[in-house]
């Protein structure tokens, strides 16, 4: 429904008006398949769309001005305008909501296989795409890949390495067929790792679950070691298991004494929040944000009483025996306030329930605070993950690519057999 009709691009949210998330295409592109095997939509109309999205992202204007392009080197502005494509205002040229664009570009080359001329020109632009990612020239600092690059003042200062949303970031790099990276890039990221211990959960810890989520997605690591992995005995997919239910016992202990938090209400992640300000909430004095990336792990906690469905929602292929209950609980607990047409809200924070001055969404007195808008990158992961638990569509299809596949084993992926 909102994706522009005639560039393909999704909004970062809605019904707030806002720019195109590039991210949020990826999931968006991943999403036209889906609705096509659930009889949403049919197959030829996901197709349609898909072809409008990648033929104008293939399309949009390249290089290093510092206005009126989309991207370059093959990599995009982490948000564009909505209706023309160009950069939004001065925002940085990202490699890792690249990365998420171009898995959803590689699941629809995957998805659409018949030989079909439409199926065809799909297929072309996707790896037309994918190729174009210059992997070497952001890799200014081996053995780790840049953040991004803006043309005011060049390369950013950051590398991703290290667990959090970017595991895509060294695959994708590796599987490139024109710009390829050595294994070393793996080595790298998997280097700045961390492994503790939260809440009786040892794993590799990021606090925020969309880092838990967001490469696994796509990526189907069940029963799947790297180096890390095999030395603790376990894989990514049960690490990003023992990260979600390590959350869960964090709101079951609720040590910040935040309401309603419990097996109906928890799960924390980078999602909108009330406001940032402090504020006497049934006789205690509480500090509150918006936008944050709240989570909690042993590496931080970051928790105002600020739950986003999307936290929970986006492990359900991990943990279902609680996740589908705390969500279907939600939107039985909070109704119309937290639940609509286009699914959970961004946020809720049942600890708020005084009316005061908000920066995003409202305040039900006596009920808490509710966001008005979704967001592309959190609306995504559920539904895909849904999918994933449901039929395993998305990660058979793009895991099962050879692309991947190469990728994975070149990396040292092996099952816990050895093979």
């Amino acid at each position: 429904d909102l994706s522009d009709a005639r560039t393909g691009l999704t909004p970062d949210r809605a019904p707030t008006p806002s720019f195109a998330s590039v991210a949020a295409v990826g999931f968006a592109l991943t999403a036209y398949p889906i609705g096509a095997e659930r009889d949403w939509v049919t197959r030829d109309q996901a197709l349609e769309r898909t072809l409008v999205t990648l033929r104008f992202l293939w399309s949009a204007p390249q290089g290093g001005a510092a206005s009126g392009c989309a991207g370059h080197r093959g990599f995009f502005y982490h948000f564009l305008e909505p209706g023309t494509g160009p950069r939004f205002e001065r925002v940085e040229l990202s490699t890792m909501d690249t990365a998420l664009l171009l898995a959803g570009a590689l699941f629809c080359q995957s998805y659409f296989d018949r030989a079909d001329p439409r199926e065809a020109e799909a297929r072309a632009l996707a790896d037309s795409l994918f190729a174009r990612a210059d992997w070497r020239w952001a890799y200014v600092r081996p053995p780790w890949i840049v953040h991004g690059w803006d043309p005011e003042n060049g390369f950013l200062p950051w590398d991703w390495a290290g667990m959090n949303e970017s595991m895509l970031v060294p695959i994708l790099a590796m599987a490139s067929p024109t710009h390829p990276l050595g294994p070393e890039v793996w080595s790298g990221w998997s280097s700045r790792c961390r492994w503790g211990a939260f809440r009786g959960f040892e794993h590799v810890g990021f606090a925020p679950l969309f880092g838990h989520q967001y490469s696994q997605v796509w990526l189907d690591l069940r029963g799947l070691q790297d180096s890390l992995m095999r030395a603790h005995g376990t894989d990514w997919f049960e690490n990003s298991r023992r990260a979600t239910l390590a959350q869960r016992a964090h709101a079951l202990a609720n040590p910040g004494g935040f309401r309603g938090y419990g097996e109906r209400l928890w799960g924390l992640t980078a999602c909108d929040g009330p406001v940032d300000g402090a504020f006497t909430v049934g006789g205690r004095r509480r500090e509150f944000r918006s936008y944050a990336a709240r989570g909690a792990s042993f590496t931080e906690v970051v928790d105002d009483g600020t739950v986003s469905p999307a936290a929970a929602g986006g492990s359900v292929a991990f943990a279902p025996e609680v996740v589908v209950p705390m969500l279907m609980a939600v939107a039985e607990d909070h109704g119309g306030h937290a639940y609509g047409r286009y699914g959970f809200v961004d946020a809720l924070n049942p600890t708020l329930d005084t009316a005061v001055a908000v920066q995003h969404g409202r305040v039900v007195t006596g009920v808490g605070w509710f966001d008005v808008d979704r967001l592309g990158i959190d609306q995504g992961p559920i539904l895909i993950m849904i999918e994933n638990h449901l039929s395993r569509l998305v990660w058979e299809i793009y895991t099962g690519s050879p692309t991947i596949q190469h990728a994975l084993k070149v990396l040292g992926f092996t099952n816990r057999e050895g093979a």
